[in-house]
C-alpha cells in the first residue's frame, strides 16, 4: 500500500474517531489536574508510544548542574528563538493542545501510534547504517505488524512481546561516525537541535514517507502540526516546572539536550 494512500485512511480514520467522541467533550480553558498536560518543551513534537514522554523522564534532574556539554556560539540567536518558541507554546500551541484535550486519551494515543509506526522507516533505515542490524530487524518487524494487525499503526500490537526496535536517526548515525554534536541550534517552531541533528533532520526527510509520500509543503506542515498538537496533548506539565524551577531554563535544556544526544549516541 503507498504511503499517501495509508495517510488519507489515517486521516479518515482519526477524523472518524474524533467525531465519534467529540460531542461529549467539553473544551474547557483549563484541563483538569489529572489529566494529561502539554509539553516536553515549547514548539517540539515527540513520539507518545504507549504512554507520553515526559521532559523530565527524557533529560532528568542529574543534568542541571552539568558544565557546558555543548558548544554555543550562536546564543544570541538561539536566545532569540527560544523567546520566540516560548511565546508560540504559550500563546498558540498549548491553547491548541488543552482544546484537543477533550479528545479521549485512548483516541489521542492511538493516533500517536500511528505517527510513531509511520516513521519507523527513518529507525529502521539509521539502524542499518549503524551496522545495529538486531535493531533494524526488529524495527521493519514491528512496523508489518503494527501496519497490518494493528490497523496501520493505530494499535501497538507488538507492545510487550519483547520486541524493542530500534530509536535512531540520522544525527546519531553521524554521532556513531564520530561527527560531533557541534555548535547548539535552537530552531523556530522545533525546539533544541544542533548543527549536526539539523543537518539529521534534513537526511531523515528522504525516508520519512510523510515527506517522501505527500507533493505539497502545506500538507507537510499541517500533517506535522497535527502529530505536535497530538503529542503535546499528552505529555505532562514539565516545561512550565522548568521555566518556574530554573534560573535560567533556556541553559538548562541546552545542557539537557546536550546530554542526552551523547547518552542516545553512546548507548
Amino acid at each position: 500500500m503507498a504511503y499517501s494512500e495509508t495517510l488519507r485512511r489515517f486521516f479518515l480514520i482519526a477524523g472518524l474517531l474524533v467525531f465519534v467522541w467529540l460531542p461529549d467533550a467539553s473544551f474547557a480553558a483549563d484541563a483538569p489536574k489529572g489529566d494529561a498536560a502539554d509539553a516536553s518543551s515549547p514548539a517540539s513534537g515527540a513520539s507518545a508510544d504507549a504512554a507520553p514522554l515526559s521532559f523530565d523522564d527524557e533529560f532528568g534532574d542529574e543534568f542541571a548542574d552539568k558544565g557546558p556539554i555543548i558548544s554555543d556560539p550562536l546564543e544570541p540567536f538561539n536566545r532569540a528563538m527560544f523567546w520566540f518558541n516560548d511565546k508560540m507554546y504559550f500563546y498558540l500551541m498549548k491553547p491548541v493542545a488543552r482544546a484537543y484535550r477533550s479528545v479521549p486519551e485512548g483516541v489521542r494515543v492511538a493516533i500517536s501510534n500511528f505517527f510513531t509506526n509511520i516513521h519507523s522507516p527513518v529507525r529502521a533505515v539509521n539502524a542499518l547504517l549503524q551496522l545495529r542490524l538486531k535493531g533494524a530487524v526488529q524495527e521493519v518487524w514491528k512496523f508489518s505488524v503494527n501496519s497490518t494487525v494493528g490497523v496501520l499503526g493505530f494499535f501497538n500490537v507488538t507492545k510487550g512481546t519483547g520486541i524493542e526496535g530500534a530509536d535512531e536517526d540520522f544525527g546519531q548515525t553521524l554521532g556513531y561516525y564520530g561527527v560531533g554534536q557541534g555548535p547548539y541550534l535552537v530552531l523556530p517552531f522545533l525546539g533544541p537541535s544542533s548543527v549536526r541533528d539539523g543537518i539529521g533532520m534534513v537526511a531523515d526527510s528522504y525516508v520519512d514517507p510523510i515527506y517522501v509520500e505527500t507533493d505539497r509543503t502545506t500538507d507537510v506542515i499541517l500533517i506535522k502540526g497535527a502529530e505536535t498538537v497530538n503529542t503535546l496533548s499528552l505529555d505532562k506539565d514539565t516545561y512550565e516546572g522548568i521555566k518556574r524551577d530554573s534560573l535560567d531554563p533556556y541553559t538548562f535544556i541546552k545542557n539537557a539536550y546536550g546530554q542526552l544526544r551523547e547518552n542516545k549516541v553512546n548507548h
